[in-house]
């Protein structure tokens, strides 16, 4: 079996291409990247080590998708994450999310090839995400109801990013329609774990954790400033093991879209992780507020996993308190890598 990976060199493509490169013994694992993020390099000496070749590959450059090699499968990870580059960048957006997304939807065209798509719980309308919400007055009971299915509002607005993906996830059933492609879409929450280097526009776990290693100081933004929003996170360990079963499983299962978080046991608030944060590291840092918030923040993201749990009998193993030391000992370990990049 030959699998490529797009977005390969990014932290969810490494680190999926590095499992199953482990994992499946007779296959083959390509990934495709073109270093455009910052960190990507450090993953390519990763895939390097694990004797995993990558494509220096724009995603939307046609021509160049239609030349690769003919792939069993191509997991799709590559995109433009940054929810508020929606508005500083949306040329940028479009063309690697959805016309990537298209030209790989060809390439399986022409190849007779499965795709896993990697899509996003931004695909949900913000409206009814902030809708009835008071963090005050949530609690164990009371906080179960906002669980989002599949079944949850898509309708705008959701940020040119979420639009990006659910237009792909459209493609991708297209495609499938006309075309018989095999498909998978996983919506995914917050992930994360050891090799995300927790920019401010994403990964805000590991900015957490980093920035509590290095003794700096934080940011409570939006929602009155106490960092009360909450999100369920899962490891990105558990992402690879259901991407190993999900290609395991592919001609028994497919043409299905599922949401996948860290569910219920892994719900935290900002708060709560600063908390975890201090204990973990050792080092308290302090925190400023900002009662302003971007226009596509929420105040709460919970998953409901019922729909893979009971295709796959999967569901997370890796608690939050366990995410965040994973990072932590991965940072200790890395600390002159991880200096460079924060300076």
């Amino acid at each position: 079996m030959k699998i490529l990976v797009t977005g390969g060199c990014g932290f969810v493509g490494s680190n999926i291409s590095i499992h199953l490169k482990k994992k499946l013994k007779n296959s083959k694992i390509y990934t495709l990247d073109n270093f455009s993020r910052k960190g990507s390099k450090i993953n390519l000496k990763r895939l390097k080590l694990n004797n995993i070749s990558n494509f220096k590959i724009n995603i939307s450059n046609q021509k160049k998708v239609m030349n690769l090699p003919k792939f069993d499968i191509i997991i799709d990870c590559c995109a433009e994450a940054a929810i508020e580059d929606s508005i500083k960048k949306p040329d940028k957006i479009f063309k690697t999310n959805l016309l990537g997304s298209f030209n790989i939807i060809k390439k399986c065209k022409k190849d007779n090839s499965s795709v896993i798509f990697l899509s996003s719980s931004r695909v949900y309308s913000i409206k009814s995400l902030r809708k009835d919400v008071d963090l005050n007055k949530l609690n164990k009971k009371t906080i179960k109801k906002f669980q989002v299915d599949e079944n949850f509002d898509t309708e705008s607005p959701k940020s040119l990013y979420g639009f990006s993906k659910l237009s792909s996830e459209d493609l991708i059933k297209e495609a499938s329609y006309s075309y018989k492609i095999k498909y998978l879409i996983n919506r995914f929450g917050v992930i994360s774990g050891p090799w995300q280097f927790g920019y401010e526009k994403q990964g805000f776990v590991s900015l957490w954790v980093l920035n509590h290693v290095l003794k700096k100081n934080l940011k409570y933004i939006g929602f009155n400033g106490k960092g009360k929003q909450y999100r369920d996170v899962i490891h990105v360990d558990d992402v690879c093991d259901l991407i190993l079963l999900q290609i395991k499983r592919i001609n028994k299962i497919y043409n299905q879209t599922f949401n996948i978080g860290g569910g219920l046991k892994n719900l935290i608030s900002l708060k709560e992780l600063s908390q975890i944060c201090e204990k973990v590291t050792g080092n308290k840092v302090e925190f400023s507020k900002i009662y302003k918030t971007s226009l596509f923040d929420i105040p709460i993201f919970l998953t409901n996993n019922k729909k893979i749990k009971n295709f796959y009998d999967w569901k997370p193993k890796i608690n939050i308190k366990k995410i965040v030391i994973d990072i932590y000992d991965w940072a200790i370990n890395n600390r002159k890598l991880i200096k460079r990049i924060y300076k």
